[in-house]
């Protein structure tokens, strides 16, 4: 079974040079080990998921004009996610606020081709099925 995102989780970029920590607003009133639980929903660019540093991505376009600018030299660009669709899979058997809960297999794509994934989930003993 996977284990249940809480607040504070670490996330990870493909194209982001360092990693952050996922932010987790209390709306839903769901408290896990001590901090408020996550959902599938919790992907909003900056709210919740803050920037990974910089961006190495050639699809950004920021990126891209630097590294134009650098004569093809990849120029990272400071990084501002763009999330637009929610976490996929989630836990869809696990309601919280009538939204599936955030699980630590679950991955989010950035639109300039960055897959965001979970690699600590803030908590250590709650599973999710």
């Amino acid at each position: 079974m996977a284990q249940q995102v809480v607040m504070g989780a670490t996330l990870t970029c493909t194209f982001g040079t360092a990693p952050t920590a996922l932010v987790v607003l209390p709306t839903a009133r769901v408290i896990v080990e001590g901090r408020p639980a996550a959902t599938i929903e919790d992907n909003k660019p900056v709210v919740n998921i803050p920037t990974f540093a910089m961006c190495t991505s050639p699809a950004n376009p920021a990126v891209a004009s630097a590294t134009a600018a650098a004569m093809g030299v990849l120029t990272p660009m400071p990084c501002i996610p763009v999330t637009v669709a929610p976490w996929l899979p989630g836990a869809p058997t696990v309601l919280i606020g009538n939204m599936p809960a955030l699980d630590n297999t679950s991955t989010c794509m950035c639109q300039w081709g960055g897959l965001i994934s979970i690699g600590m989930p803030g908590s250590a003993r709650t599973l999710v099925p």
